[in-house]
């Protein structure tokens, strides 16, 4: 596994402790965690501060880690090329002859059978 992968699974798991952070924290609404209640480890001005130094720190992570990936990408360099190993080749028909139908022997020609009215 490259850097280019391991820096991918490192912001995946920084995007998603951000967006939990983020969650946590109260809003003018409430929020989702720390609805109001001063009980706990925590008092509620603490909780406040260390959720807004945790979402700093990974929001900051965040910012680094998108540098190096697009510093990595650029290093790593590519060609150019459009990947064509997906593209639809279409298979040239066979030519067919034309069809065409022969009357059979015993049947009569179309200008001699009678027409029921």
């Amino acid at each position: 596994m490259g850097i280019f992968h391991f820096l991918i699974v490192v912001q995946a798991i920084v995007a998603a402790s951000l967006v939990g952070v983020i969650l946590m924290q109260r809003s003018e609404g409430g929020g989702l965690g720390m609805g109001g209640s001063p009980s706990g480890l925590m008092s509620a001005r603490g909780a406040a501060d260390f959720l807004t130094r945790t979402t700093t720190i990974l929001a900051t992570l965040f910012i680094i880690l998108s540098i190096s990936l697009a510093f990595v990408a650029a290093q790593k360099g590519g060609t150019g090329e459009i990947d064509s190993s997906l593209e639809r080749t279409e298979v040239p028909a066979a030519p067919t002859a034309p069809v065409t139908t022969a009357p059979a022997a015993s049947a009569a020609p179309a200008s001699e059978v009678p027409l029921d009215k």
